[in-house]
Parts: structure tokens; sequence; C-alpha cells
């Protein structure tokens, strides 16, 4: 498996973690997942070397991709759908996209949300 089906495979695995299981904070949550043979073997010899366990060796793989993904636009824009979409709480968009632009966001979306109402009160008259 070469880095950048590794890194699908993991970006796979954190949007799971942090988008359906609500994973935030300081807190630590006990996963079950599979991985390639060969993505293991690599993990445990980076662990062996680095003298580290496996779980350390994932969780700064996972911790080096998120960062670098997170400060994409596109993945920003993704994350406000999610939250636009209500499959993400304002929370989750806060850590993601900061605290100003949430608020924004959510601004928006109460407007929105209003808009879509008003929208149904008249088509209803």
């Amino acid at each position: 498996m070469n880095w950048m089906a590794a890194s699908a495979y993991l970006y796979k695995f954190a949007h799971t973690m942090y988008v359906q299981e609500g994973v935030f904070g300081m807190g630590t949550k006990r996963v079950n997942f599979r991985l390639p043979d060969e993505l293991v073997e690599k993990a445990d010899i980076a662990a062996k070397i680095s003298h580290k366990n496996r779980t350390e060796i994932i969780k700064e793989a996972l911790q080096e991709y998120l960062q670098a993904v997170e400060d994409s636009e596109e993945f920003k824009e993704a994350v406000v759908e999610l939250y636009l979409d209500d499959q993400i709480g304002f929370d989750i968009l806060k850590e993601f996209i900061g605290r100003q632009d949430a608020e924004s966001v959510r601004a928006s979306k109460t407007i929105l949300d209003q808009g879509d109402e008003l929208a149904d009160e008249l088509a209803e008259l």
C-alpha cells in the first residue's frame, strides 16, 4: 500500500471518528478498526525504532494528516456543508474552522432556516 492509499484510509477513519462519533476534546475513546497487514507491520517497525507503541504511531500519523488537510479551503467548505446539512453540530464546526467563522456560518444558517420556514408558510396560503 502506498502513502496516498494509506492517507486516504486514515482520512476515512478520521472522518468516521470526528464526524460520526463526535470525538473531540482531551478525552480518549477506544476504537476498533482494520488496517492492511503491511501498514500494521510498518507501524510496528516505526514504533520499535522510535520507542513508542503502535497506538502512538497511528495517532501521530492521523494528527499530522488532519493538520495538513484541515488547512485546505476545500476541506473547510465540506465541513461547512456538513453543518448546513445538520450532519455535524456547532462545536465540531468550530473545531475545524475557528470560532469566528463558525459564528458567521451559524448566523447565516439561522437566516436560511428562517427563509425556508417563511417560504413554507407562504406556500400554504
